[in-house]
């Protein structure tokens, strides 16, 4: 199963936990909670990725997102594949335009990552150990993008009162929980992630190398709803000790469009539209 942190449109992107009010949630329930929100059957987005080097130069990229979720999940439709589906291309600039990420999420195997090179005119499979290097040159990485395996981590609860103040000045009740990687020898071992209470948004993310240095750091600007599901539309993910950021606005976005499974095809990733 999928612990999506981050950038996945899962997370980009409010379910229900069985739970009395006297038993709060634990650390594997949120986690879960946010795994399962509801995303809507399949999803297609666009956006806009500007990355910041440690000189303030500055590079600007467009690119599409279009998701279908697996059977087992909320409003998955019977005739869904078994896991999550996820493909992004990239449309501008020229030389990166037709570049795409496929990811095939399968709950009882490992997943399937494969990157599509126009230059190259060949797909590359990205392999698990690759999972925490960048995704083409940006702040975030290809487990950023594609999901982590929750199975991968343990979760835990940090004490104390947390928050997180939106575009509005508006405060929300959150949690801040700590995701370990189970593989120590890991880039990014641990991750501590705040969490909204009302939605199961990850809002913010301090991302930690094996130094148990802070390295990186993910922040939500602003979320709003989109036909009932909320979704992220401004975030960024800096890299404190590199003094580089990369910066995603949602630019526009829709939900149960009506995708099938063959939108999600190896010949889909290599035609490059």
């Amino acid at each position: 199963m999928r612990w999506v942190t981050l950038f996945y449109p899962a997370a980009i992107i409010a379910f229900s936990i069985r739970s009395s009010p006297a038993a709060p949630p634990t650390a594997e329930q949120i986690a879960r909670r946010v795994q399962d929100r509801d995303t809507g059957r399949d999803s297609r987005a666009e956006m806009r990725m500007t990355l910041f080097d440690r000189h303030g130069r500055v590079r600007e990229r467009a690119l599409t997102i279009v998701t279908l979720r697996g059977r087992g999940n909320p409003g998955a439709a019977k005739t869904a594949p078994d896991g999550d589906r996820l493909l992004i291309r990239f449309t501008y600039p020229a030389d990166i335009r037709g570049t795409s990420f496929l990811v095939w999420e399968h709950p009882k195997t490992d997943d399937e990552r494969f990157l599509f090179l126009p230059s190259l005119g060949r797909v590359r499979r990205i392999a698990g150990t690759e999972a925490q290097e960048s995704f083409v040159g940006s702040d975030f990485t290809y487990e950023d993008i594609g999901g982590r395996e929750f199975d991968d981590y343990s979760y835990a609860l940090e004490s104390g009162n947390a928050s997180w103040t939106d575009a509005d000045g508006a405060a929300h009740p959150a949690w801040r929980l700590e995701s370990r990687r189970k593989d120590s020898g890991a880039a990014f071992p641990r991750v501590v992630s705040l969490i909204l209470k009302d939605t199961y948004i990850v809002v913010q993310a301090d991302i930690y190398n094996r130094r148990n240095e802070a390295q990186k750091v993910y922040s939500v600007r602003r979320i709003q709803q989109v036909q009932g599901i909320w979704t992220v539309f401004d975030s960024s993910m800096a890299n404190i000790l590199d003094k580089t950021q990369t910066h995603l606005v949602v630019e526009k976005v829709g939900y149960n469009i009506g995708l099938r499974e063959d939108a999600f095809s190896r010949r889909e990733l290599e035609s490059g539209k």
